[in-house]
């Protein structure tokens, strides 16, 4: 009967790390890092747009390249 209750208080305890670390991986965040923590509405726009300016850098660059590649030829 102990055993058994060590066992079940153990998978408790296991359920409960294992989703609060799920929660951060989801929140893209670090994993040891508080799940409860609200996040602003200031911040993630402005992770947004980071992530926004850095995606069409990049397709800028692409295209940019193309071009100088096609007027090599």
């Amino acid at each position: 009967m102990k055993q058994l209750r060590i066992v079940l208080i153990s998978m408790i305890i296991g359920l409960l790390i294992g989703m609060a670390l799920g929660v951060n991986i989801g929140r893209n965040k670090p994993l040891l890092s508080n799940p409860l923590a609200k996040e602003s509405l200031v911040d993630r726009a402005k992770d947004l747009g980071n992530e926004t300016l850095e995606k069409s850098g990049k397709a800028l660059e692409k295209t940019g390249q193309a071009l100088q590649d096609k007027a090599n030829k």
